[in-house]
């Protein structure tokens, strides 16, 4: 019997390299479907990415603040109150010479900080906030609040989320379109891990800096506050910030009157607010040393008679809801935080306003309250049910954001009852703040005044929220510049819209795109020299129309290419690889036409 001996098989296995390069491709391919509009899926993923890494950061950057204050108050974090005068004056010094230190370590461009200068990097400069701009405010804030300033933490929370958000794009080289809803995610995720509210926090990203309601942003924004709020509970506990009992509600429709006044009142404070901050904001030419030191000046001497003005003012909101403070101390504290608070801010302290409007509201609601209980004892709410519908007024007059604080007020006490009087309060001091004292919200009019407005033309963020991909031409076919009559019949085999060729000398390659109709036209009546393929075609001397091609990143926006067509000599533009445009193969063509067609202008 003869055997016969197969041949030994072998099989290669694939080296490191090719799983890299399958790697690279996959996530190459990633990156380029995040530029159509229905890329929520991959969005999702991100939103979730970047909800954690804000939600780490932001638990950073409270343990930065809770862990010192611990250490250097007399009774936790927010005792301020119980240190001596000259406690307090040492370390509201102490803390401008650090702000004074750090400050003048950067540049001037690099001092802007906040929620203003978020809105202005996502909605002038496509999301790319500086990395400078994100230590200042995560060094600055930790000082500002731990020195005694009359600050919030949420300001500079959003800048951190924001910004987190901003360098995972950059790492990732995703396409500018993405970076909006990325924005999004990350400050949904800071503002949930700094209150414990995870609904206020989609609200606010998307009334607030979105500035706009869309299934492709919530879904995304839903997720990253969801991750926030979970590091925030799993480090800090679920506790939330504040919370009122549910037997705390509108006792007869007799109130509403006072909730008429509340709102009325809170309007004041909220434009007086505004106006002392713009005010402040126009001393921006002055040194940064005598800004600082005039802050400093104003908080300490503020803080004589209102201690309780210094540092976050959680505590002070405790105190008011349960009743332990009076009214006149409530308004004295309430008065001295607003203008504290708008004016630090305006003069160059890192810290942010948010928190601080929560106080004043709640002062001023919990001193209506308290006055309202002594002349109707029993006919009206608790004291602290007027202090968490202030917060509510306040939040939405100063900020300009009435369902982000309605949402607040709801998830900050568990209490449904807050809901229908809330409503009231903050209609009437959104209406009255915005067409009596003609002001659009605190970041707005910050932008405003620092020259930096906001262009919200409703087809100019379509195309700036829009990838290039959705445009793309690739029915497209790369050629010589000269064929003959046969080459040419295969080219329009595939019926393609454009041809791509190249001119000019080693030096200088211009790419140049000529319309395959206009070819096919020529070829119905070509001379006998080019059918009997005697002479070839020169594609750069047939009539037809040619557009001059100029390269653009495939992460670019509509905008980004509608600004470069305008602002080069090129026609349209090709789209290449993303690493490198200038040598690789055209994947696409992209024409003003198309665009425009995208979304009229």
């Amino acid at each position: 019997m003869k055997v016969t001996k197969e041949p030994l098989k072998v099989t290669k296995e694939p080296s490191r390299l090719d799983y890299r390069q399958r790697w690279q491709r996959a996530f190459h391919q990633f990156r380029y479907s995040l530029s159509y509009v229905e890329a929520l899926p991959q969005l999702t993923f991100l939103g979730l990415l970047v909800g954690v890494a804000a939600g780490l950061i932001i638990a950073l950057f409270r343990w930065c603040i809770e862990l010192p204050l611990g250490l250097l108050l007399p009774a936790g974090p927010e005792s301020f109150e119980l240190l001596e005068i000259e406690q307090r004056w040492g370390l509201l010094t102490a803390g401008a010479l650090g702000l004074l230190l750090l400050l003048l370590l950067v540049g001037r461009q690099h001092r802007q900080v906040s929620v203003g200068h978020v809105l202005d990097r996502l909605y002038n400069f496509q999301g790319h906030l500086p990395a400078t701009n994100w230590y200042v405010q995560f060094v600055g804030g930790v000082i500002s609040v731990i020195s005694g300033q009359s600050v919030g933490r949420e300001g500079p929370a959003v800048h951190l989320g924001a910004g987190v958000a901003s360098r995972c794009a950059r790492w990732l080289n995703l396409p500018n379109n993405s970076r909006y809803t990325l924005v999004g995610c990350g400050v949904a995720s800071a503002i949930s891990a700094s209150f414990n509210t995870p609904l206020a926090g989609v609200i606010f990203a998307m009334e607030v800096i979105l500035m706009e309601y869309s299934l492709v942003g919530f879904v995304p924004v839903i997720l990253a506050s969801f991750s926030g709020a979970a590091i925030a509970q799993l480090i800090f506990g679920g506790s939330p910030l504040i919370q009122i009992g549910q037997h705390s509600q509108m006792q007869t429709l007799m109130e509403l009157p006072l909730m008429v006044f509340l709102g009325i009142a809170i309007a004041c404070a909220g434009a007086a607010f505004i106006a002392i901050h713009v005010r402040a904001l126009k001393l921006a030419h002055w040194p940064i040393a005598i800004r600082l030191l005039i802050a400093t000046l104003l908080t300490a001497a503020l803080a004589w008679p209102a201690p309780e003005i210094m540092g976050l003012g959680y505590d002070t909101m405790n105190l008011a809801i349960t009743g332990d403070l009076a009214a006149q101390t409530l308004l004295l504290v309430g008065i001295a935080k607003l203008v504290a608070s708008a004016a630090v801010i305006g003069l160059g302290v890192p810290g942010g306003i948010i928190g601080p409007t929560l106080v004043i509201g709640a002062c001023l609601g919990g001193a209506l309250g308290i006055v309202a209980e002594a002349v109707y004892p029993t006919a009206t709410a608790t004291p602290g049910f007027y202090v968490i519908i202030g917060m509510a007024g306040m939040m939405a007059a100063a900020l300009n954001a009435p369902m982000a604080a309605l949402v607040a007020a709801l998830e900050l006490t568990y209490n449904p009852h807050m809901i229908f009087p809330s409503m009231l309060v903050i209609v009437i001091a959104c209406l009255i703040t915005r067409n009596v004292f003609r002001y659009q919200g605190v970041f707005i009019e910050q932008l405003r005044v620092t020259g930096r407005d906001l262009d919200f033309r409703p087809a100019l963020q379509v195309l700036k929220k829009t990838g290039i991909a959705n445009v793309l031409n690739t029915n497209q076919l790369h050629t010589r510049r000269e064929v003959d009559y046969d080459q040419a019949k295969k080219l329009l085999a595939s019926a393609p819209d454009w041809l791509v060729l190249e001119a000019g000398d080693d030096q200088t390659r211009d790419k140049i795109a000529l319309r395959a109709a206009d070819l096919a036209t020529y070829l119905q009546d070509a001379p006998v020299e080019v059918l009997s393929l005697e002479q070839a075609i020169d594609l750069l001397a047939i009539p037809a129309r040619r557009l001059l091609l100029s390269p653009i990143h495939e992460t670019a926006s509509l905008w980004d290419a509608l600004e470069a067509i305008r602002s080069s000599q090129a026609e349209a533009l090709y789209v290449a690889h993303l690493n490198n445009p200038l040598m690789t193969s055209v994947r696409g063509i992209v024409t003003e036409d198309a665009i425009k067609n995208f979304y009229r202008i």
